[in-house]
């Protein structure tokens, strides 16, 4: 790629290439050992002498910008790189309201000796070798293949055909999820899923009831789509369908294993939900989001199952089964939402990677998913045996684990009388601090919650750490604790 060597400005045109240029090193545009294009060249390119350009080469190379090298050309010189000489304008556009403040996203910490992050699968457990034969394939061109069933063209924005069927076989056979292929479209992760459901479900104003304590990227989505978010508390048997606003137009849930807490949403109060969006309504997002991993219950019926009114839309994810960085999720929505939700994702980006959709599909077919899914999930069992016994031992002085059969965490409330009067939220911040410290990375409840006042305690994952690396990060745990509330 050429680089644009600008020539307006004053001073002879010698003057404005060596000036264009020394900006261009300056601000990183030209790296160290960037090789220029010779002077004949950039001459030829700038309708300019040879000789001008030379003099701007010459003077470049004697302040240090530029180095010759005998026989190769001349490069930017590795001692040349500098602070801009003009940042850029601040700029006269704004936001508008609600895009003003920066949205929740990934730690920049440095990564934890022991990682006890939420929400990631193990990336080490994946099958890349069998992946990247299934990529591969799929890019290898096909005779008598037409150019629209090629994944370098455009295909239909609901995703691959044989990932959709796929997607439909797969959440009927483990989940009960009554589903064609027409009623699935393919999304890039379940956070897209919801940003197209708000599209074609939300009006500005229109209020968005969710959990609390919940998903934060989900309230996020909502309210950039200028709904106002209403939080409703969770108790044992999951959202209090009572404490939901009468003015809901949709209801965002996890009912399956609550995020964070992890309870599952009792059958009465999945009915009760059920009930009170055919009266008011209203839309149901079903989240279900690492239900695949179960450890322990049998699971019950998805909302979507239980639905007879066409208002359940499921959401599903492959962020905890296979990789986050894959971007892969679907979402299942009734008829009356098929062609809205394929418009949306045309409008949203077209289409997603057709090649990577295309072998997830077989990756599926071939029963390769199910296969995963059954090792990664013996090794997520031992690793959540050693946490649940963690809790209940050095840790139980100061944590109540949340029950829960499901999942990739667990959450562990602080126990009354355990905050050294510090006040719950108070004193889970500063263990989780003086953990951090110690090389222990874990989240606090407070972090899913947006009013003060709620529940205080941690939340534990080990979709990222070793079963045997465990114990160690607890005791870690355990002595924070002790530093911060001694007893």
């Amino acid at each position: 790629m050429e680089f644009h060597v600008n020539l307006d400005g004053p001073g002879d045109l010698a003057t404005r290439i060596y000036r264009s240029l020394r900006d261009g090193v300056r601000d990183g545009r030209l790296r160290p050992g960037d090789r220029m294009p010779p002077t004949r060249e950039l001459a030829r390119t700038l309708n300019v002498s040879r000789g001008t350009v030379a003099t701007a080469y010459e003077r470049l190379t004697a302040e240090g910008f530029l180095v010759g090298r005998v026989g190769a050309g001349t490069f930017v010189a590795a001692t040349a790189v500098g602070a801009s000489s003009s940042p850029p304008a601040a700029g006269a556009l704004r936001p508008r309201a609600g895009w003003d403040r920066a949205p929740s996203s990934p730690s920049a910490l440095p990564a934890a000796r022991y990682d006890f992050q939420v929400g990631v699968p193990d990336v080490r457990l994946f099958p890349y070798d069998t992946w990247r034969r299934l990529v591969a394939a799929e890019w290898r061109p096909r005779r008598g293949a037409g150019r629209d069933r090629e994944p370098a063209g455009y295909a239909d924005p609901a995703g691959h055909p044989g990932l959709r069927a796929a997607v439909a076989r797969y959440v009927g056979y483990a989940r009960s999820v009554r589903a064609g292929a027409e009623d699935v479209v393919v999304t890039n992760g379940a956070q897209q899923a919801l940003d197209l459901l708000a599209r074609v479900l939300l009006a500005p104003g229109d209020v968005v009831a969710v959990e609390e304590p919940g998903y934060p990227p989900a309230r996020e989505v909502f309210a950039a789509h200028g709904a106002p978010v209403v939080g409703v508390p969770v108790d044992g048997d999951g959202l209090v369908v009572s404490r939901l606003p009468r003015a809901a137009r949709l209801v965002y849930v996890t009912p399956s294993h609550q995020f964070p807490l992890g309870v599952a949403m009792s059958l009465h109060r999945r009915l009760e939900l059920l009930a009170w969006a055919d009266a008011h309504d209203a839309a149901v997002v079903e989240d279900d989001y690492d239900s695949e991993y179960r450890f322990a219950d049998r699971p019950l019926e998805p909302l979507h199952t239980l639905d007879d009114g066409g208002r359940v839309v499921y959401v599903g994810t492959f962020s905890k089964t296979l990789l986050p960085g894959l971007r892969l999720g679907f979402v299942v929505v009734p008829p009356s939402l098929r062609e809205a939700v394929r418009a949306a994702r045309r409008v949203a980006d077209v289409h997603g990677p057709v090649a990577t959709e295309a072998a997830l599909a077989r990756f599926m077919d071939e029963g390769l998913l199910a296969r995963h899914i059954r090792r990664t999930a013996k090794v997520y069992a031992q690793r959540r045996s050693a946490v649940l016994a963690g809790l209940a031992g050095e840790l139980a002085p100061y944590l109540e684990t949340v029950p829960s059969a499901a999942g990739l965490h667990v959450c562990a409330l602080l126990r009354p009388g355990a905050d050294g009067g510090a006040g719950g939220a108070a004193t889970a911040q500063a263990v989780a601090g003086r953990a951090r410290a110690a090389g222990v990375a874990v989240e606090t409840l407070a972090g899913y919650q947006t009013e003060p006042g709620g529940p205080a305690g941690l939340v534990l994952g080990y979709g990222a750490i070793e079963a045997a690396d465990v114990p160690a990060g607890l005791a870690a745990l355990a002595a924070a604790f002790r530093t911060v509330t001694p007893r």
